[in-house]
């Protein structure tokens, strides 16, 4: 068999995997990127990119191109709880409820604040082409659709993989310095001897991809996701949800949708394509509705987490490593970020810049972040039965029984303020869903587990509320907060300054030795490591190097005048000196020393 050399393999073409071949790409090394599958994905399943997202696809480029083709910002403002969407009945398509997501169109103050990028939504079988096409444009890239991997052995160098070339049916070897699984979990873990664990069965789902004009039948054009709480089946999951998916136009207009349909585990009619357009029809209220069919794609709703990231030169991301409910959007936006975290650590390896120990954060940090990701994503797929409940809506009871628990909704009767008041706290939990800010862009990593985080000797941190409520802060192993600052009047967000693979030392007004101090260990050991003061010019400061012109970086440095914070490629804080030092210079080269694991003892 012939064989070909390359410093990093990657399995699987999905997002996880062409988000990795170009993050790769960008910091210099080259890869070879092999799918099984003849092209990218034919299902629209994941969509919504949230802001870490969107940050690293505007570090690469893509950004543009994805907010183009995603659904514009007013669209994608809320979701609503509907009972159906049409019917003979005169509480059909009444909206229940609803509740603003994910920063509701970019109007949410916390979450302008957080970052220079709003949520966008894309189905990916939209997005994955956009990815590939900007994979494939960097030289350092091969990628490789019909190549399937057949066997994977490691040795002290390195890992050989065996692969097919589907197309001509011709078998060669591929030998890399490491290996990264981002296939699904379909052959990879299984080669490499690692399984999952967690829940699984929790629901039976259907997703339904078609096309149809709804225009006449549905109002809100700013809602994304319309839970159908159709009360003549009784209740949410039973009744079906449906997602806009454009391609054109959205809102209320799209000419495409997905509509989720929940089964018992050994439903027959799950496999029926006749029953399942059945159950779309009674859902909706639409009797004659005759849709075109694109796909219907049967899968099981679980929650589970790899035993390990890592075995040896293999690397576990995306739904290879964890895999849960759609509810919340983590699943690719996890896997964007787990690669996010794993390129620049490999890179700094086969650059010879860091240690092999480093290698060992990449578990150490994304596995519980990934772990916690799971319990929100399966936690916030069982608080939909709290809505229900509070609607006392049940399959046990006949329509016109549910019909008679949500009239007082929009009928003034006794119970109206009752009922009304429990919907709207049921309708608020959700949030642990649709503004999971502190779970999908405030994680942190702990110092205690990663040597790539130098613990600062501060407080532990205790978060206001762990789910919903990201608080911006600069204690090492937390993202890096977000500011707009100027530079010889350009105006650009803090944390682009590590783009391109850049260690960024951020220092206070007073901080001009430890910016010297940054300069030197850049130049004895060729780190790329950028560095400032920021502030504002005064008396006191006759000279600044970035202007903190929305005082944004002062309420949230976390540090003195005197003082610096040091910022990972990945935007993560990895040092953080509250003040001056007597050598700023040895302080730096051993903070530096922990986080690339060149320490030697």
């Amino acid at each position: 068999m012939r064989e070909t050399h390359t410093p990093v393999l990657i399995v699987g073409g999905g997002g996880g995997g062409l988000t990795a071949s170009m993050l790769l790409s960008h910091l210099g090394v080259p890869s070879l990127l092999i799918s099984r599958h003849a092209g990218t994905s034919i299902l629209p399943k994941a969509h919504v990119l949230n802001q870490r997202t969107m940050e690293i696809f505007t570090e690469l480029g893509v950004a543009p191109e994805v907010f183009r083709r995603s659904t514009p910002a007013e669209n994608m403002k809320a979701t609503g709880w509907y009972a159906g969407v049409s019917g003979s009945h005169d509480g059909y398509g009444r909206r229940l409820g609803g509740l603003e997501v994910w920063g509701g169109g970019y109007t949410d103050p916390d979450f302008i604040a957080a970052s220079p990028c709003r949520t966008a939504n894309l189905p990916q079988i939209r997005l994955e082409p956009v990815l590939k096409a900007h994979a494939e444009s960097y030289s350092a890239a091969t990628i490789c659709f019909h190549h399937e991997l057949l066997e994977l052995t490691q040795d002290a160098d390195g890992v050989t993989a065996v692969v097919l070339d589907r197309d001509s049916d011709e078998r060669y070897t591929v030998r890399s310095r490491y290996v990264i699984g981002a296939d699904g979990g379909r052959t990879v873990g299984e080669l490499i001897g690692l399984g999952m664990s967690g829940q699984t069965n929790l629901m039976r789902m259907v997703s339904t991809h078609l096309s149809a004009d709804l225009s006449a039948h549905l109002s809100d054009p700013d809602v994304l996701i319309r839970w159908l709480v159709n009360p003549d089946f009784g209740g949410s999951w039973a009744s079906g949800i449906l997602v806009a998916m454009g391609p054109d136009h959205w809102g209320t207009e799209s000419e495409e949708w997905v509509f989720h349909l929940s089964f018992a585990v050994d439903d027959p009619d799950a496999d029926d394509p006749a029953k399942i357009l059945e159950r779309i029809r009674a859902a909706l209220g639409i009797p004659d509705f005759e849709p075109i069919i694109h796909h219907i794609s049967p899968w099981i709703m679980e929650g589970v987490l790899a035993d390990s990231f890592r075995r040896g030169r293999v690397f576990l991301l995306g739904d290879a490593a964890h895999r849960h409910p759609p509810t919340g959007g983590l699943g690719l936006n996890s896997a964007v970020h787990d690669a996010y975290n794993l390129a620049w650590k490999l890179a700094a390896v086969l650059n010879g810049q860091a240690g092999e120990a480093l290698l060992e954060t990449y578990e150490a940090e994304r596995r519980p972040v990934d772990g916690a990701n799971v319990d929100a994503a399966v936690k916030a797929a069982m608080n939909h039965f709290t809505i229900d409940a509070a609607l006392e809506l049940s399959p046990e009871k006949t329509p016109e029984q549910n019909w008679g628990e949500v009239r007082p909704l929009w009928e003034d009767l006794p119970d109206s303020e009752r009922k009304r008041h429990a919907l709207n706290c049921a309708i608020g939990s959700q949030t642990i869903e649709f503004r999971h800010h502190n779970v999908e862009f405030g994680y942190t990593y702990d110092a205690a587990a990663s040597t790539a985080v130098v613990d600062d000797g501060s407080d532990p941190y205790v978060p206001l509320d762990p789910v919903r409520l990201y608080e911006p802060s600069t204690k090492p192993g937390h993202p890096l907060p977000h500011a707009w600052v100027e530079r010889g009047g350009e105006r650009l967000a803090l944390g682009s300054l590590v783009e391109g693979g850049h260690f960024l030392l951020l220092a206070g007004e007073n901080g001009q030795a430890w910016v010297e101090a940054a300069g030197k260990l850049a130049a004895e050991t060729g780190l790329a490591l950028r560095a400032g003061r920021v502030g504002m010019l005064d008396a006191e400061h006759p000279d600044i190097d970035l202007v903190d012109v929305r005082c944004a970086w002062l309420k949230n440095r976390g540090v003195s005048a005197d003082g610096a914070v040091l910022v990972r490629p990945d935007r993560y804080v990895g040092f953080r000196s509250a003040g001056s030092v007597e050598d700023p210079l040895a302080a730096l080269t051993a903070a530096v020393a922990q986080i690339l694991s060149t320490t030697t003892s």
